[in-house]
């Protein structure tokens, strides 16, 4: 059922357009570690840059993201998202089997420990802040403003005049669903898309069940990090 807003005091406002930053920075940078550096450093390097460059961002931005709790106990939260985090494994693995490249090279021991550490803890936090803490909401926020004003104002109105924060948990909307999930594809490589579509579908349904991010958190986490066993396991470093 989909649930509506919940206003905010105005004294604890914050426009959305002024949180793209704390929370969009921990991202690129991310991502911006990985092209920038590919052809000049090691992997190693590369990696040992994003986990200790994202983490201080994700600290520096802390005090403006919304709480991975929710209404919920906390310990449903990680079991459910360790159940949705295994069926990602799965889904993911299924997806991307017609595409990945049989026999590719492996990664060394250093490089592989360094990536499990940063796609199974730093990956998924800042990632569901992004996708489903902002963007999430943020389309959220637009769709029901566009129902009401028309289309024209209300991208304007959900950056300017709202506050995800007042974005009741749990809450969805068609548009917020295929708006992140957009989102969330486009920052993987086309080979990856259909896992990836299929993925983002998962996670916010685990929002709407569950009402908070925790669980979409440590549902990544265990997807990211089953995976990383799996290649290692399997030898199958196409899928990684």
């Amino acid at each position: 059922m989909k649930q509506q807003t919940t206003p905010a005091s105005e004294a604890q406002k914050i426009t959305n357009r002024s949180l793209l930053l704390p929370y969009g920075v921990p991202y690129f940078a991310y991502v911006g570690i990985a092209v920038l550096a590919q052809d000049r450093v090691s992997d190693e390097i590369r990696y040992l840059l994003k986990i200790i460059i994202v983490p201080l961002l994700l600290f520096w931005g802390w005090k403006w993201y919304v709480p991975l709790s929710g209404p919920l106990k906390a310990a449903g939260s990680v079991i459910y998202g360790i159940v949705f985090g295994v069926a990602g494994l799965v889904v993911w693995l299924v997806l991307m089997w017609p595409f990945i490249e049989m026999g590719a090279e492996p990664w060394s021991g250093a490089s592989f420990a360094l990536r499990l550490v940063a796609a199974s803890l730093i990956v998924p936090v800042f990632e569901e802040l992004f996708i489903r803490g902002y963007i999430f909401r943020v389309a959220f926020q637009w769709d029901e403003n566009r129902r009401i004003q028309g289309s024209g104002r209300a991208l304007d109105t959900a950056l300017d005049h709202c506050d995800i924060k007042d974005v009741a948990p749990g809450a969805w909307s068609v548009a917020a669903i295929a708006v992140s999930t957009i989102a969330f594809t486009a920052g993987h490589v086309v080979v990856e898309w259909p896992a990836a579509i299929a993925y983002s579908l998962l996670i916010s349904a685990l929002w709407i069940i569950r009402k908070d991010l925790l669980s979409c958190v440590v549902a990544h986490g265990v997807t990211n990090l089953g995976l990383a066993v799996y290649v290692y396991t399997t030898g199958q470093w196409g899928f990684w």
